[in-house]
C-alpha cells in the first residue's frame, strides 16, 4: 500500500517537475530576457492578434527562365537623358551676368556718328571700338546713343542686331560686332568623391558629363560604388556611374550653372537562414548575380537547407510584375513598388543557370529555409530531452521509495 502511494506520488511529482521545467524558463540557459517577460513588462504595446496572417501585402513569384528578362537592375533616378539626348549639338552658351564683352561699331564712310571725317589722316577703317564692358547685375551694357542694351540670356548676334536697330537712323549704314573677352557666367561645379573638385568655365565647343568629371581628376571612389547626380534649374537626376559609361545617351552636354556631384554608396545585400554564413555583404562589383551572392554567403548548408526554398525579398516595380504575368489588381493602384518574394528551386538541374541571370539589387534579402526533416529532428530532440528528464526524475523517486520500503520492512 505504501509502495503504491509513493509510486503515484512519484509519477505526479515527475509530471509537476516536467511542467515546471517547461514553464520555468528562467532555469534554462538564455542569452536574454524571455519574450513573454518583455511583452508583459512593456508600458504600452501593440500586439498583432491575427496569428500568421501577413500584415503587409506581397507578391510571390517562382523564378523561371521566362522571368529573367524582366529582372534588370533598376538604378536610382531617371537618368540624364531626361535633360536632353546625348547625341544632339552642344547647347548655345548665352551671355550672362559678369561676362565681359567688347563692342565694335562700323560705318560705311567717315563723317558719321562714330567715325569722324578726318581727311588726310591715317585710319585702318571706318570703325570705333568701345571700351570693354562687364554685363551688370541687371543684365545690361551701355552703348553710346543706343542707351542700355539688354545682354543677359541673349546670343551675341541678337545683341548686335539690337544695337544696329537703335542707331540705324543716326549712323551711316552701321554694323556692329561683339567679341567675348571673358566669360564668367557659364560656370559648372563638380564636387563630391572626385580627386580635384572644381568650378570651371565651359568651352564654346561644349563639354559633356564625362568631360567635366575628367576635369575634376576622375573619381576618387570605386566605379561600382559611385553614383553621379546632375542638378540643373531646380531639377536633379542620378545615375549609376557604370551605366553612364555604357550609355552614350546619358553622357549629355553640361550647361551653365550645372552642379555635378559624385557620391559613393556601397551596395549591400543580406543573407539569413540555412546558409553557411549569415550577415550583410557588399557587392564589390557592378553586377552581382544570385549564384555569386550565395557563394559570398557560404552557400547552402547540406545539413539544414531546403534547396527548393531559396527566397529573395525585394521591392519590385508594378510594371515588371505585370510583364511577368503577375496579377497586381489586388494591390493599391497608387503603389509603384510592390513587396515581392522570389523563390528559386535549386533541386531543378537548370536552377543555377537561371540564378546566374538573376541580378541582385541593393537591399535584397536572401532567406534559405530549413528542410522539413531538420524541423522534425529538432522536434524529436525536444521531445527526447523532455522525456529523458522525466524518466530520470522518476528513476530517482523510485530509488528513494525503495530505500523507504527497506527501512519499514
Amino acid at each position: 500500500m505504501l509502495r503504491d502511494l509513493w509510486t503515484r506520488f512519484g509519477r505526479l511529482s515527475a509530471v509537476i517537475l516536467c511542467g515546471a521545467a517547461l514553464a520555468g524558463c528562467e532555469t534554462l540557459p538564455r542569452s536574454g530576457p524571455d519574450d513573454g517577460l518583455i511583452l508583459s513588462a512593456a508600458t504600452a504595446s501593440v500586439v498583432d492578434e491575427t496569428g500568421e496572417a501577413p500584415t503587409i501585402d506581397y507578391a510571390f513569384v517562382d523564378l523561371t527562365s521566362a522571368m529573367t528578362p524582366f529582372l534588370s537592375v533598376e538604378q536610382p533616378g531617371a537618368g540624364f537623358s531626361t535633360f536632353g539626348g546625348g547625341r544632339g549639338p552642344s547647347p548655345e552658351i548665352l551671355i550672362g551676368v559678369g561676362d565681359v564683352i567688347q563692342i565694335t561699331i562700323f560705318e560705311s564712310q567717315g563723317g558719321g556718328l562714330f567715325v569722324p571725317d578726318d581727311e588726310g589722316s591715317a585710319r585702318t577703317g571706318n570703325f570705333v571700338t568701345l571700351p570693354e564692358q562687364r554685363v551688370d547685375r541687371r543684365g545690361f551694357v551701355t552703348v553710346p546713343y543706343a542707351g542700355q542694351v539688354r545682354a543677359l540670356g541673349r546670343a551675341l548676334p541678337d545683341i548686335e542686331a539690337d544695337i544696329v536697330s537703335r542707331i540705324i537712323d543716326l549712323a551711316i549704314e552701321p554694323q556692329v560686332t561683339i567679341s567675348l573677352v571673358q566669360r564668367n557666367s557659364s560656370n559648372v561645379t563638380v564636387s563630391g568623391d572626385v580627386n580635384a573638385p572644381l568650378r570651371f568655365e565651359l568651352l564654346e565647343s561644349g563639354e559633356r558629363i564625362l568631360d567635366a568629371l575628367a576635369r575634376a581628376g576622375g573619381l576618387s571612389s570605386e566605379d561600382h560604388d559611385s553614383f553621379v547626380t546632375l542638378a540643373r534649374q531646380g531639377r536633379a537626376a542620378t545615375i549609376y556611374y557604370p551605366t553612364l559609361l555604357a550609355s552614350p545617351n546619358e553622357n549629355i552636354f553640361v550647361a551653365p550653372g550645372d552642379v555635378i556631384t559624385v557620391t559613393e554608396e556601397q551596395r549591400r545585400f543580406m543573407s539569413f537562414g540555412a546558409t553557411g554564413l549569415t550577415g550583410e555583404y557588399l557587392f564589390d562589383r557592378a553586377n552581382l548575380e544570385l549564384t555569386e551572392a550565395l557563394a559570398k554567403a557560404g552557400g547552402l548548408l547540406d545539413t539544414r537547407a531546403d534547396p527548393a526554398q531559396v527566397l529573395i525579398y525585394r521591392h519590385e516595380t508594378r510594371h515588371n510584375l505585370e510583364r511577368m504575368g503577375v496579377d497586381v489588381s489586388e494591390f493599391d493602384p497608387s503603389v509603384s513598388q510592390i513587396h515581392t518574394i522570389f523563390r528559386v528551386n535549386f533541386r531543378k538541374p537548370d536552377a543555377y543557370f537561371i540564378a546566374g541571370h538573376f541580378e541582385m539589387r541593393d537591399g535584397d534579402v536572401i532567406y534559405v529555409s530549413n528542410a522539413d526533416s531538420v524541423e522534425l529532428f529538432k522536434f524529436l530532440d525536444l521531445i527526447t530531452g523532455i522525456t529523458g528528464a522525466a524518466a530520470e526524475i522518476t528513476s530517482d523517486i523510485d530509488g528513494t521509495i525503495n530505500n523507504v520500503d527497506a527501512i519499514f520492512d
